[in-house]
């Protein structure tokens, strides 16, 4: 007890007297936490194999990190959305510092570094930019190639990539479609109004430019994987159920229609037209099979429960995070602040595989990412006018492996009756070969117009067979069926470690089964394997029929006036009791960066509420009044119900829910009516959408 007890003082005296460790809440918490890893009182996190660290910087630079580039010199270079291009030296240490290398740049969303040049994306022009006089200040820009633009504020260019083929690729994001002039209702809410948006584009190294593949909504991300073949990862929307990272080959169409505003250029490489896209909500996987050259994205991300807003990845070629996670994905999240985890395989010539969680709790909206000379992966970070579940607008930070190796599931592979479960360490037996500790179910999207999608034609699959291997890494489940183009969601929560008993730090990925591969089912004979027999249905026993005295007019009468007027949790049109209409009429609406109009008002106790919410965001809202302090557990029971979610309108079964509206598409509206709570105090309303509920919330103050 005294070592403690000195060991705190000794903290707190290094905290306020200018000690190297930073604030006194952040060093007791990492002591706290390794005291607890020590002594076993807590399974293991995130943090304990994967660590993020903040690279210190003059508050006079403002990191809005839009694009990050290593040097040949082991420095590192960003640009940021407010038009600079920053040089980082001794970026792995502890003291960088930064010299200003360019600045006026159009909002770069993208830095390619390359033969002692820089390439940047601007809003008109992929720019090449050298330092001719070696002063470490760029003083010739060259224009490469450049495009046209309408001024709409969505017009974001993603890149540059160099890809194997020695050409660079930009990703031309959609513009808004908005309101008025622009509004396009066939297109939804993003549209093309400059020639090329929604495409990915080619330009060569003498700057000649061509359209490579076409139907993007939001691009944010453009990359390469470990093979060098190019990828982008999009963004849940109008057409887009879901986000996801796909495979870009020239001619391949992603499903957009507004790009197809383009398809009649001499230059085109995509021969269709709006007529050739299906009204009638298909499922995904059925709209690509109905639409001529449409491709499957490689991974789907399911929105809300991996991330929102997918944005910029890195291929780890090195194994830097670890020999285990060699050559996978790693994929940063805008919205959510974190980094999912893509394993790829190939079949029948075409990429498809399983996502997992990774990485939470970074400061800010992650946009960029680029490894550094020591193998830490820097993260390039900004929140402005997207909104992110991160406490800070935005950053630089380092996520650095502790080299502990987690026990996760390394990667899932599709075989022809099932999948194969690679995991990072052995598994205990007993509860491998236990069906109980595995669900699977399997589900789609829409493909429409409509922002966004439920989760559709949603179906629990039946484990028929579990082989485990015999060095206990790897387990083969054989399902009853296999639906292709279906997403799946493989959960392993009840999987222990073997000999420490922990559970996986992360028990659940979805596998895209874009194609079931070809090969023998295994056999029933296979040695350890354990074959699980189809569970018998029992007929139901009829239940005799129990016939009841109709209750008279004045009895049911009677029991009305004598039982209170309760509204439901969801009252849309006016009760006809409220004879002189509500008490008061209160109107909300939405603001960029995930705000509500309105941050408080006030209601006497029992008083009739008319309230109006009014969405004109460019993304789904609801609005939930909850119990004064419920906000946080609301939330979070919001994001449990996982793919049930959208269609429960993320509104949780909870006594703390008061009252809520739907959950409303973009630019819509809906008027709920409540009697505010008898007990005067501080209630409180939220959007509880994923990743909204730590920002967009306001307080309502019942009094008289």
């Amino acid at each position: 007890m005294t070592k403690k007890i000195i060991f705190r003082l000794f903290l707190v005296a290094g905290c306020f007297l200018g000690g190297p460790w930073g604030g006194l809440k952040e060093v007791l918490a990492q002591h706290e936490h390794h005291q607890a890893e020590a002594t076993g009182m807590s399974p293991l996190t995130e943090r304990d194999f994967y660590r993020i660290e903040t690279v210190k910087m003059p508050e006079t630079i403002i990191p809005e990190v839009g694009g990050l580039a290593q040097l040949d010199d082991g420095s590192m270079a960003f640009v940021t959305r407010r038009g600079e291009l920053w040089l980082v030296h001794n970026p792995n240490g502890e003291s960088p510092y930064f010299s200003l290398f360019a600045s006026g740049l159009h909002e770069p969303l993208g830095l390619l570094y390359k033969d002692g040049a820089f390439f940047v994306a601007q809003r008109a022009e992929l720019t090449r930019i050298t330092d001719v006089d070696g002063d470490g200040r760029a003083d010739r820009f060259e224009t490469l190639s450049n495009w046209p633009l309408s001024g709409n504020y969505c017009e974001y260019n993603h890149g540059p990539v160099l890809a194997n083929d020695g050409n660079f690729y930009v990703n031309m994001n959609l513009g808004d479609n908005g309101m008025g002039g622009n509004a396009e209702p066939f297109y939804g809410e993003m549209g093309s109004h400059a020639k090329w948006r929604g495409w990915v584009m080619q330009v060569a190294p003498d700057g000649t430019m061509k359209p490579f593949a076409a139907g993007l909504r939001s691009p944010a991300g453009l990359g390469t994987n470990a093979q060098g073949e190019l990828f982008y990862t999009e963004n849940q929307g109008g057409w887009v159920g879901t986000g996801y990272i796909a495979h870009v080959e020239e001619g391949d169409f992603f499903g957009h229609p507004s790009s197809l505003k383009s398809a009649g250029e001499p230059e085109s490489n995509i021969h269709l037209t709006i007529d050739d896209i299906p009204r009638d909500n298909p499922l995904f996987h059925q709209a690509v099979k109905q639409i001529k050259g449409m491709k499957m994205p490689s991974v789907r991300i399911p929105h809300g429960i991996m991330g929102i807003s997918t944005a910029g990845f890195v291929a780890d070629k090195q194994g830097f995070l670890g020999d285990f996670f060699k050559d996978q994905l790693f994929v940063g999240d805008e919205g959510h602040a974190n980094i999912v985890r893509v394993s790829l395989e190939q079949v029948n010539g075409a990429y498809q595989g399983v996502v997992f969680p990774f990485r939470k709790d970074f400061a800010s909206g992650i946009l960029r990412m680029e490894w550094g000379t020591d193998g830490s992966l820097f993260v390039g970070m900004s929140d402005r006018g997207w909104s992110s579940t991160g406490t800070e607008r935005y950053g630089l930070q380092r996520l650095v492996w502790t080299g502990k190796v987690p026990f996760e599931m390394q990667s899932v592979s599709a075989r022809s009756d099932g999948f194969e479960i690679q995991f990072t360490l052995p598994v205990d037996s007993a509860s491998a070969t236990d069906p109980a500790n595995y669900q699977l179910s399997s589900f789609d999207y829409y493909y429409h117009q409509t922002y966004g999608s439920d989760v559709a034609d949603l179906k629990e699959s039946r484990i028929a067979g579990i082989l485990l291997s015999a060095d206990r890494k790897t387990v083969r489940l054989v399902l009853d069926e296999m639906r292709e183009g279906y997403l799946y969601e493989i959960n392993c929560d009840g999987i222990r470690q073997q000999g420490s008993g922990a559970p996986l730090l992360h028990a659940f990925g979805f596998y895209s089964l874009n194609a079931v591969p070809a090969g023998q089912v295994i056999a029933k004979d296979t040695p350890r394997l354990i074959w699980i027999p189809e569970p018998k249905v029992e007929a139901e026993t009829p239940v005799p029929a129990i016939s009841a005295k109709p209750a008279t007019k004045q009895a049911v009468q009677a029991d009305a006036a004598a039982e209170p007027r309760k509204l439901a949790k969801r009252t849309t049109q006016m009760p006809e009791w409220w004879s002189k209409g509500p008490d008061k009429t209160i109107t909300i609406g939405t603001l960029p960066g995930l705000q509500f109009s309105v941050k408080e008002f006030d209601v006497k106790p029992g008083s009739k509420v008319k309230l109006v919410f009014n969405n004109n965001d460019d993304m789904q809202h609801n609005l939930l009044i909850v119990q004064g302090g419920a906000t946080e557990e609301v939330g979070q029971l919001a994001l449990k119900l996982g793919l049930t979610g959208s269609k429960l309108q993320y509104v949780p079964k909870s006594d703390k829910v008061l009252f809520h509206t739907n959950l409303l598409q973009p630019r819509s509206n809906e008027t709920i009516y409540f009697e505010a709570p008898s007990k005067p105090g501080k209630y409180e309303y939220v959007c509880t959408y994923p990743g909204h509920f730590q920002i967009m919330k306001g307080v309502i103050n019942v009094k008289n």
